[in-house]
């Protein structure tokens, strides 16, 4: 098991990529303001917004059998709140070389998306406030 810190810096370097209508994607990168080809999918400049995955809970590996269940039960869950979230994957770069599918959600305020990462069993997920800073939250 990793440290908490080494944990923390993982994410903290990890690109958070989303798929774009029109093939693509744009990168979001916690301390950040959100890049431009996402203001799209806000419905305002003041909406809240979220990237998050059921992928490997508690920050422990998982079975791809697991991951793949959970987050389709995840997608399922956002849906019944009328959210159809943005395909997206979380991208580990240098020695933390790692891929997490995962979603870029709008609509749903951050005490949503926090009992979605709580039920998920998520360490961390990564929000902001419209145009605003792309912050590493860490909900458990």
């Amino acid at each position: 098991m990793e440290p908490a810190s080494e944990i923390r810096r993982a994410w903290l370097e990890t690109e958070y990529r989303v798929r774009l209508r029109r093939g693509g994607y744009a990168v979001i990168r916690i301390s950040a303001p959100l890049p431009a080809p996402l203001h799209e999918f806000l419905r305002d400049e003041r909406a809240p917004w979220g990237f998050i995955t059921a992928w490997n809970p508690h920050a422990k590996k998982t079975s791809r059998e697991r991951n793949r269940t959970a987050q389709r039960e995840l997608l399922t869950a956002l849906r019944g709140f009328g959210i159809e979230p943005r395909v997206g994957i979380g991208v580990g770069t240098g020695k933390y070389d790692w891929r997490e599918p995962s979603l870029f959600v709008t609509g749903l305020n951050f005490e949503t998306l926090d009992a979605l990462a709580h039920r998920f069993g998520q360490a961390a997920i990564v929000r902001g406030i419209g145009f605003g800073i792309a912050q590493l939250h860490e909900p458990l």
